[in-house]
């Protein structure tokens, strides 16, 4: 019994690790349209 459960928390881990990586690496956010740097004190600098 804590084997089955064991092995379910590590499964479980390893694919909320996999869903992270997709999301943060293979999935690209639209960039927005407003240009930095023109003088419009944005903060990103």
């Amino acid at each position: 019994m804590n084997n089955i459960v064991q092995n379910i928390l590590v499964f479980s881990a390893v694919a909320l690790a996999l869903v992270f990586l997709v999301k943060k690496f293979l999935i690209k956010k639209p960039k927005s349209k407003k240009a930095c740097g023109n003088d419009d004190n944005c903060g990103c600098h």
